[in-house]
């Protein structure tokens, strides 16, 4: 079977080519709208499931792999910033903090409707950050587009205090050793797959 990666995402293509197995990817239609009561790792569950589903009925015969982020900080969900100015504030109210992301994770096999998610989830304890340390980081990474208001693969790494996961590529959006063992599950096997 072919996988396809319901994203758009460039940092989850990214991280799916370090496995070397080829792949399709497509942009979902999703409503990433929370509901009523739900909580961020249910949030990054249902979707990471609805991503996937979404591309189901036009994709037969693939494993289609949905994956979302939700990040949290003293129970406000944790957001992308958009610009500079508000990836600032962000950084401002993060600085010596805790953040909690939940990165959901479905596999589908479309031709069976059989699937498997998870969430893992990372916790990030951010340094404590001067005025400086934030603008000369986000004049080098510009992350306006990440939940957090940085880039844990490149200098953001310098940001943290400590960070604790099963799995450090769930921090990027893709968690690669929990979507080997769900692959698993529908008897795909990365190192047999290789393109």
């Amino acid at each position: 079977m072919r996988l396809l990666l319901a994203s758009s995402s460039p940092y989850r293509r990214e991280l799916l080519s370090r496995l070397q197995v080829p792949f399709d990817w497509q942009a979902p239609e999703v409503d990433e709208q929370p509901l009523a009561g739900e909580s961020p790792q249910q949030l990054a569950l249902r979707l990471s499931s609805r991503k996937a589903q979404a591309l189901a009925k036009s994709h037969s015969e693939h494993l289609i792999i949905g994956s979302d982020q939700v990040a949290s900080c003293r129970g406000q969900s944790v957001n992308k910033p958009g610009n500079h100015a508000k990836a600032h504030q962000q950084l401002r109210e993060l600085s010596g903090q805790r953040v909690d992301f939940y990165t959901g994770l479905c596999v589908l096999d479309s031709a069976s409707g059989r699937s498997s998610a998870d969430t893992v989830t990372t916790e990030v304890v951010f340094r404590p950050l001067s005025d400086t340390d934030i603008d000369n980081y986000l004049s080098c990474e510009r992350p306006y587009d990440c939940a957090g208001s940085f880039k844990a693969e490149g200098l953001g790494i310098s940001l943290f205090e400590r960070i604790s996961s099963d799995d450090n590529t769930a921090i990027i959006g893709l968690p690669l050793i929990r979507l080997r063992q769900m692959l698993e599950q529908f008897d795909y096997r990365i190192l047999e797959n290789l393109g």
